[in-house]
């Protein structure tokens, strides 16, 4: 009999994994797990910490990190490189020789992301950046035209399939409206829809191939004025037909403040609505358990999809550090890190 797999993605609370937290995720199966700073100290800490959460669910599952450089990063020194901000190493870069500069970024973090048993960057970024873009996202982005935007992006995605780690394009279908925090409130987006099918949703068409995908919660009035995409069915539709994105798409983190309702309830709406999997960050016990129940379990068609997804980890090449690191400084003039 084959065990059902939640369509869940859940984080650990620390940097160990206790018997009462393995014999939970052991029991209800998260399709994967995502850590942050809490679940980091040092390499050796961090790879027994990716072993223990695989042995605990007995298959070779995903472990996700945000790992974007600049102010998203939860690997840092002095064991990780630690990154100027994207939009900054793409001005220093210029146009010319920016996309370059990514992928060979891109490529180094995925190396240090393998050596400790994660498999799975939340990134590239397609949103289009707008001076009134909100300062906690700004300078996350790669460029201010869905032309250099597509470029970095496709970029940072090869660079990590090259190191064998999977992107996740984010944030479906576009943040860079976006005037206030996600975290913290709902941003609402009063563009037209002519606008944003220009501007912000052609960053993503070209993008659609790839195998992972993250949803924005923010309101597009001009499609449904009063849902956010996460949680609108019509929003996800949109995604799927008109965008034309194909793979797994999970949730941006249910705990951010911009949704509404119970954390349980968030996870059935957003599941009604046409996500995958449901991305819970916190490790909150209370609210995971509500999480799953609220999640369910994936479908046979979801789980192919994710079998498909997870068999890319097999695209890793060999990697030459030294001309690696020379090549970023050379086309940075030695501006490299941050």
């Amino acid at each position: 009999m084959t065990t059902a797999i939640s369509a869940t993605i859940l984080g650990p609370s620390g940097p160990t994994l206790g018997p009462t937290e393995r014999d939970f995720f052991a029991e209800v199966q998260p399709w994967g797990f995502i850590l942050f700073a809490r679940n980091i100290e040092d390499p050796a800490q961090l790879r027994a910490l990716t072993e223990d959460l695989r042995e605990a669910v007995g298959r070779d599952a995903p472990v996700l990190i945000d790992q974007e450089g600049g102010r998203v990063q939860r690997m840092r020194p002095p064991y990780w490189r630690q990154w100027r901000p994207a939009l900054d190493q793409m001005a220093q870069a210029g146009p010319g020789k920016a996309a370059r500069t990514m992928y060979l970024r891109a490529r180094l973090i995925a190396h240090e992301l393998r050596e400790v048993g994660i498999d799975v960057n939340c990134m590239p970024l397609a949103d289009v950046a707008r001076d009134t873009t909100h300062p906690i996202l700004l300078n996350r982005l790669y460029g201010t035209t869905p032309d250099a935007v597509i470029g970095a992006a496709r970029a940072v995605a090869e660079g990590l399939f090259d190191g064998g780690v999977l992107p996740v394009l984010k944030h479906l279908p576009g943040y860079g409206l976006g005037e206030v925090d996600s975290h913290l409130d709902l941003p609402r987006v009063t563009a037209s829809a002519d606008e944003l099918r220009g501007t912000d949703f052609a960053a993503f068409k070209p993008l659609v191939d790839l195998p992972l995908g993250m949803t924005a919660h923010i309101v597009y009035e001009a499609l449904d004025e009063e849902v956010p995409a996460t949680l609108s069915s019509a929003m996800i539709e949109m995604i799927r037909s008109e965008i034309g994105f194909t793979g797994l798409l999970m949730t941006d983190d249910l705990s951010m403040g911009a949704l509404p309702g119970p954390i349980g309830e968030r996870a059935t709406r957003a599941r009604a609505a046409g996500c995958n999997l449901i991305l819970h960050c916190n490790g909150d016990r209370a609210e995971m358990e509500q999480v799953v129940v609220g999640a369910g379990d994936l479908d046979s068609a979801e789980i192919a999809m994710g079998e498909a997804a997870l068999a890319l980890r097999n695209r890793r090449q060999p990697l030459d550090i030294e001309a690696a690191e020379a090549d970023l400084s050379d086309l940075l003039d030695g501006e490299v890190y941050g």
